[in-house]
């Protein structure tokens, strides 16, 4: 049997990526166990899915601490715990700060709904449809200190002609799922 890998995935909201390798990785798609998630929004749906799945959280609210820093420290700890060996990024809407970074250099993707260079920050599908563009896509990134940018693992693009943001973003999570799932894989393996 080839090796399980530990990974922690850090979502901030509804989770459908944190699900979709959740369940990947228990169904023997990814040679990686879920060890942890961490999210900083109570409420997101995320930790619900996560307690569903049997998955070990850490829930925090970035208000609760004085600084980045401590937070930080605390997801360090909470992942050395779990022994993770990568970070996987989806829809974590924190910048990552030089703590994570230093204990986690090179191990940490994110996934950010546009082809980067392209739309960087939070608002990329919206930036993106504004500025009329006809091909949209999906990166996986390392993470490093700047927003969006460290070196690009993998993009798909997908061609659509409109501007309806809530279509083009069901398009993107339709691409979003598989691509992770494979660039996983390709890092692990």
């Amino acid at each position: 049997m080839a090796a399980r890998h530990k990974i922690a995935i850090f979502a901030s909201g509804y989770g459908s990526n944190f699900e979709a390798i959740a369940k990947a990785a228990s169904a023997g798609e990814i040679p990686a166990e879920v060890a942890l998630l961490v999210c900083d929004k109570p409420a997101a749906r995320a930790v619900e899915v996560a307690q569903r799945m049997g998955v070990e959280s850490f829930v925090f609210s970035a208000k609760d601490f004085l600084s980045k820093e401590e937070y930080e420290t605390q997801i360090v700890e909470r992942c050395r715990q779990a022994e993770v060996e990568l970070i996987c990024l989806a829809g974590y809407m924190r910048i990552v700060g030089p703590t994570l970074l230093e204990a986690y250099a090179g191990h940490i993707i994110n996934l950010h709904p546009s082809l980067l260079p392209a739309f960087k920050g939070a608002h990329a599908i919206e930036q993106a449809v504004e500025y009329g563009v006809k091909v949209f896509g999906a990166t996986i990134h390392y993470v490093d200190e700047s927003l969006d940018g460290g070196r690009i693992i993998a993009q798909r693009a997908i061609d659509y002609d409109g501007n309806d943001v809530e279509e083009i973003t069901q398009l993107i999570h339709s691409i979003e799922h598989k691509l992770y799932i494979e660039t996983i894989n390709k890092i692990l393996k």
